[in-house]
């Protein structure tokens, strides 16, 4: 399912969908201020983030988040521009924090899915300024039963375990192309 927006002051005019009891909303590229102060207050009272500043930057980095039927975040997934020196090639680093009451849900897997398919929507309209999406796996579940070298939804790729030994996954966005390497000094 592919969902869009329009930027308005680079902040997205919020669109939602409902699935699995839950209602996911776009926030890409830029989160609205009550939204903001809602999803910070997830953060704080599940222990994800309490250092004021380091809520300021992540929330800037908002994808999306996932609300219950009461109105209350459930998740958030950001995604943070980055050129990975492995990969040399700009890539969109994915992170999601999820409730702890709906961490064995599927709300981890909406999220990604949903997600990934609004920020390639975003790339190709921007001439592709990251080529995909690099994901870290920190989530033991997705470990265990993600062991395929080729994830097919969404389409992520094994790259390697990364500096803190934990999974690498590419997922590559179709049109996009490599960027020149910088030049060498």
């Amino acid at each position: 399912m592919s969902m869009t927006h329009e930027a308005s002051n680079d902040v997205a005019e919020p669109t939602a969908a409902v699935d699995r009891g839950f209602t996911f909303v776009v926030d890409w590229p830029g989160v609205d201020a009550g939204a903001a102060v809602e999803i910070k207050a997830f953060w704080r009272a599940e222990g994800a983030l309490n250092d004021e500043a380091a809520m300021d930057q992540r929330v800037k980095q908002v994808v999306m988040h996932a609300l219950t039927r009461s109105g209350e975040v459930a998740g958030v997934c950001t995604a943070m521009p980055m050129t990975p020196p492995r990969l040399g090639q700009p890539m969109y680093y994915w992170r999601t924090f999820v409730g702890a009451r709906w961490r064995a849900s599927a709300l981890v897997m909406s999220l990604l899915k949903r997600s990934c398919v609004l920020l390639e929507e975003h790339a190709r309209a921007h001439d592709y300024p990251c080529i995909g999406v690099l994901l870290e796996l920190e989530n033991d579940r997705f470990r265990e039963r993600g062991r395929m070298a080729t994830w097919f939804n969404p389409r992520f790729v094994y790259i390697g375990r990364s500096d803190r030994g934990l999974d690498l996954r590419a997922l590559y966005f179709k049109g996009a192309r490599l960027k020149d390497a910088p030049a060498r000094a």
